[in-house]
C-alpha cells in the first residue's frame, strides 16, 4: 500500500507549520523555530493505530496515537524554517508512514498565543481504511494491547506515560489516556508477584 502523501504544491508556501499531537510532542526529531500550543479542529487523538513497528509487532501489536474523525484536539505547533522545510518532511514520512497508516494532509490549527493566529499545518491522519486502524476500543482492549507492545521505539507503555507528560506540561489533561496512564501506572507498583505466585 503507498503512502499517502502530498504534492509540493499542495504545501503552504514559507515556513512549514507541523502539528504534534502525540510522541512528536515529546521527541519531534527535527530542527524547529518555535513551538506553539495549538488546537486543532474536527479531529481528536485517539489510541486508534495497532503499531506493527515502533511499538509493536504483526504478532503482538502495540497502541499508538492517530487523529480521527470528530471533535478537538490541542497540541503543539512547530514552525520548521522553509530552508528545512524537504528535510523535515523526508524526516516525517520516514518516520509516520513506515506502514502508510496516516495520511499525510495539511489542516487549519489555531496558535494558542498572544496572535491566536490560524495557520496550516502539516498533520498525520488516521487511514481508517487501513489494516492497522483500531477504531474504538475499551479501555480494558487499549491496557491489552499497550502492555504488550514492545517494538523498534521501545516499550508501548513507555510511549503512552511519556505523551501524557507532554500533554500535562502544556496545561491539559486528556481523560482517556490519563485513565490509561493510571492503569499503567498501577501495574508499576505490583509487578512484583507473590511468593509462590506463577511467573
Amino acid at each position: 500500500m503507498s503512502a499517502m502523501t502530498l504534492s509540493d504544491r499542495d504545501l503552504p508556501n514559507g515556513d512549514l507549520w507541523v502539528f504534534g499531537y502525540g510522541s512528536l510532542m515529546w521527541r519531534p526529531g527535527f530542527e524547529f523555530l518555535e513551538q506553539v500550543p495549538a488546537r486543532l479542529i474536527g479531529e481528536h487523538r485517539a489510541l486508534c493505530v495497532y503499531s506493527f513497528v515502533h511499538r509493536g509487532t504483526p504478532e503482538k501489536p502495540g497502541l499508538v496515537l492517530g487523529l480521527d474523525r470528530g471533535g478537538a484536539c490541542r497540541g503543539i505547533a512547530f514552525r520548521v524554517a522553509e530552508t528545512r522545510r524537504d528535510e523535515t518532511i523526508a524526516y516525517l514520512r520516514a518516520r509516520e508512514q513506515v506502514t502508510s497508516v496516516y495520511r499525510e494532509v495539511t489542516r487549519s490549527v489555531w496558535l494558542e498565543n498572544e496572535a491566536r493566529q490560524r495557520v496550516s499545518a502539516l498533520v498525520y491522519v488516521v487511514d481508517r481504511g487501513h489494516v492497522q486502524y483500531a477504531g474504538r476500543l475499551s479501555l480494558q482492549e487499549q491496557l491489552r494491547h499497550v502492555r504488550q507492545g514492545h517494538g523498534q521505539s521501545g516499550a508501548n507503555r513507555d510511549y503512552v506515560l511519556s505523551t501524557v507528560k507532554a500533554i500535562e506540561a502544556q496545561g491539559f489533561r486528556d481523560t482517556q489516556l490519563h485513565r490509561l496512564a493510571m492503569m499503567l501506572r498501577d501495574d508499576g507498583h505490583s509487578r512484583h508477584p507473590a511468593p509462590g505466585d506463577s511467573p
